[in-house]
């Protein structure tokens, strides 16, 4: 058994202490939710005393994000996703030289596969944290996930997935729902800073989409009935928060239902905190979600949502109480919902109001943390 190293915190279990250092693998290049998510728990997990090493991309906003954080050593290397080969042998490496207590696998993109495997090659116990629900083959999906000692659900749907797909395995899934800064994605008054930002008349219906612009965000499938929704409400503003490869064809897409002066780009934007509160609700209608990380910022500012009702979206929204949730097979029911929703100012505020209390109960960040802590103390518990 390790001992604690001097200077830093070590860990209890059921009597002993444990010195703990955490390989943790993100490939994302952006500060998407996912990402994020992993700052957040960086900076708890430092906080406790426990070591940390994250691997990331080169040139990642990652990498940039918790460089100032004390606990954690950033090292960036070359990633090239599910046909990178060499990245085996980069990680084995890796693992060799900091002979952490675990490694925690947050991202595709080969680092699941490679990463799990690598890590028990090298004899160390491997989590990891599966955020999207999507479909796999079940001998693959055996294959990848069984070299880990604990993979994290975000959500319940995940859950279902991964018991459906890795039959035998199933005492090794957890379920830690994502959290958020509630302190700092809060109510506040409206500002009007949206307002002036995209100089906007000051009767404005500000409906926010924050997404990345991809197929499966369901921008599309809003755009389709905007045109009946502004012709009852010509208020009517979207402002689309978010980048990818779809955007010319949204923009296409806007320009043939004569909605240029409508829908407005607003980019990927780090200040949402301060934007969020200025929008009158945020629409998120997705074919499948695995959570949502931008839903419960919004949640968490008090926004009434509308959203698709799919995946990790309904551990969230309790439809009528903390949300409205759309069936998006029903026809009629997302312009329905909209129209609802922009008509009802009662309704928002009773909306909203329930959203953020249930976001403080269940979905913080420390919450979060916590989870993740657990699952660690349960694997190493086992080797003791």
């Amino acid at each position: 058994m390790a001992a604690a190293k001097k200077g830093t915190c070590s860990v209890s279990f059921s009597g002993y202490y444990l010195y703990m250092r955490i390989v943790h693998l993100e490939s994302g290049r952006h500060l998407y939710g996912g990402a994020q998510q992993v700052c957040y728990l960086l900076a708890g997990l430092a906080a406790e005393g426990i070591d940390n090493v994250l691997v990331c991309p080169r040139d990642s906003a990652i990498a940039n994000t918790v460089s100032g954080y004390g606990g954690v050593e950033v090292i960036q290397i070359p990633i090239g996703g599910d046909l990178d080969f060499a990245l085996s042998g980069r990680l084995r490496r890796l693992f060799e030289a900091h002979q952490p207590s675990l490694v925690h696998v947050h991202s595709r993109r080969g680092v699941d596969l490679f990463g799990g495997w690598n890590a028990r090659w090298t004899g160390v116990p491997a989590i990891l944290t599966r955020r999207v629900e999507s479909a796999e083959y079940k001998l693959l999906a055996y294959i990848k996930y069984w070299p880990y000692a604990a993979i994290i659900a975000i959500s319940r749907a995940i859950k279902e997935q991964l018991k459906e797909k890795v039959g035998g395995l199933e005492d090794r899934i957890y379920h830690v729902a994502s959290g958020i800064e509630a302190d700092r994605y809060r109510p506040a008054p409206p500002s009007g800073h949206l307002t002036k930002l995209f100089n906007l008349p000051g009767d404005t219906f500000k409906i926010g989409i924050v997404a990345q612009l991809i197929e499966r965000k369901g921008h599309a499938r809003l755009f389709e009935v905007l045109p009946e929704l502004i012709k009852a409400h010509p208020a009517v503003r979207v402002l689309c928060f978010g980048q990818g490869p779809l955007e010319g064809k949204l923009r296409q897409q806007i320009d043939d239902l004569g909605l240029a002066e409508k829908v407005r780009f607003a980019g990927f934007r780090d200040d949402l905190a301060t934007l969020l509160p200025d929008l009158d609700c945020l629409v998120h209608v997705p074919d499948r979600e695995g959570l949502g990380v931008a839903v419960l910022e919004a949640l968490s500012c008090g926004l009434p949502v509308l959203t698709s009702a799919v995946g990790g979206l309904v551990d969230m929204i309790e439809h009528e109480s903390t949300g409205l949730l759309v069936n998006l097979n029903e026809d009629g029911a997302l312009l329905e919902a909209l129209r609802r929703i922009v008509q009802d100012g009662t309704l928002r505020a009773r909306l909203g109001s329930a959203a953020r209390k249930q976001v403080e109960a269940e979905f913080s960040a420390d919450r979060m943390i916590r989870g993740n802590l657990s699952v660690y103390r349960t694997v190493l518990e086992r080797k003791i």
